[in-house]
């Protein structure tokens, strides 16, 4: 067979068409990968770049999070749970694991149910609630924030209401 038989033939001219299609599949593969690469770079930078784009903190958002001994954070307490007890100036709370937390309240307290501030004498056993404070010296928690959340409803009415709760 011939050199130029062999440039002629349809498995020359197939295997150039296959080896050509590979070339160019590289090629894209390789620009794509580029792009990714730059993408990656510009995502993983940009908390250094935000002040210098759109005004934020001098040295980045996560500097100050670099930094926890230089920052003021909020020493903010929290628990959950369900009232099992109202005082005068406290409740207790049956949060997590059954645990009984005792929670101070001060005239300084804000007691929210929905947008409407109430009362302590608002407040009703096995409501459950959400307080956000500061520990005491005994364990309790002085209450900033007592948010009342909505009562719960019962199986019944959810069977009888949705078709998928059995």
């Amino acid at each position: 067979m011939k050199l130029e038989e062999i440039f002629q033939s349809k498995i020359f001219k197939d295997i150039i068409l296959w080896i050509g299609c590979f070339i160019i599949f590289l090629i894209i593969f390789g620009l794509g990968t580029i792009v990714g690469i730059k993408k990656a770079n510009f995502s993983n930078q940009w908390d250094k770049n935000y002040h210098r784009n759109f005004a934020g903190p001098q040295k980045g958002f996560m500097d100050d999070f670099r930094n926890l001994d230089k920052r003021d954070f909020m020493q903010i307490h929290g628990i959950f749970g369900e009232i099992i007890k109202i005082g005068d100036q406290d409740i207790v709370i049956q949060g997590k694991d059954n645990i009984e937390k005792v929670i101070l309240i001060n005239k300084d307290t804000i007691i929210k149910e929905f947008r409407k501030t109430i009362a302590i004498k608002d407040l009703k056993l096995h409501s459950f609630v959400i307080i956000i404070g500061e520990p005491d010296n005994q364990g309790q928690i002085e209450a900033n924030l007592i948010r009342l959340l909505p009562p719960l409803p019962d199986q019944a009415s959810l069977r009888e209401a949705s078709p998928y709760i059995h």
